[in-house]
């Protein structure tokens, strides 16, 4: 592919050549390739048709773990998180070491590799909560917990220019990845000024299915605030905000 330079950036098709749009400017290609039906068919595409099945898996894989855990992900997630967690689970699924080339999928892969996943590449949780804390998920009750003792602020916790307040967030969620389903709750502090007064001790909890045998995640996240008036308003954008994976069960 090639970048387009000039005043009016075109969108579309022109003879072989396709113009459009994407996060990183205006791109152009060249139309070319092999036929799908020949991939489908060929027995010299065997591999291609391998890889394109896991890939799709990965996929939607991938897309289950972002709508179980949109209500907290979607104000602490930079621009690529869907392509990153794609590669991740890719990553997952090429550790299935169980089931054929072609079929290997998420959930008898290594899922543990998610650990330490970021959903904000520009705002990584440990470069911004300094507060130490301990994390549990305990399959038995279902309940998916943090504990943070008590913490000063500015100490502990690193602000963008404009915050006044935070917020620690918290999320668990059981996923069936064969099923498609998934189970998912959120907890999280109310605001609390950054100042040098410490907080009181914090206990974030959540709850999903009792005894489960699917993959079990807990996420960890901060999200910051203006105080105008005795109002909280979130900033302009979601730049600053951190959401990582601290804890993955596989069974």
């Amino acid at each position: 592919m090639a970048k387009q330079n000039g005043i009016l950036p075109l969108k579309g098709k022109i003879g072989n050549l396709s113009f459009y749009k994407t996060s990183d400017g205006h791109l152009l290609r060249e139309k070319g390739g092999v036929d799908a039906k020949r991939i489908a068919t060929d027995p010299a595409f065997q591999r291609t048709r391998e890889n394109g099945a896991e890939f799709g898996r990965a996929g939607k894989a991938a897309k289950l773990l972002k709508t179980a855990l949109r209500a907290i992900s979607q104000s602490a997630s930079d621009r690529r998180v869907t392509s990153r967690l794609v590669k991740e689970m890719m990553r997952v699924i090429k550790s299935d070491s169980v089931s054929l080339r072609g079929e290997r999928n998420a959930t008898n892969g290594n899922i543990e590799l998610l650990k330490g996943f970021e959903f904000n590449i520009n705002a990584v949780l440990d470069s911004t909560l300094f507060a130490p804390f301990t994390s549990e998920i305990d399959r038995v009750t279902g309940s998916l917990s943090i504990d943070i003792p008590a913490f000063v602020p500015e100490k502990n916790v690193v602000i963008p220019e404009g915050a006044t307040h935070f917020q620690i967030n918290s999320a668990g969620a059981e996923l069936d990845f064969g099923g498609n389903v998934y189970v998912s709750a959120n907890s999280g502090s109310a605001p609390l000024p950054w100042d040098n007064v410490a907080t009181n001790p914090i206990v974030l909890s959540n709850a999903v299915t009792p005894n489960s045998t699917n993959p079990l995640f807990l996420l960890l996240g901060i999200e910051f605030f203006q105080e105008v008036n005795g109002k909280m308003y979130t900033l302009k954008n979601g730049g600053f905000n951190a959401l990582s994976v601290i804890e993955v069960s596989a069974q």
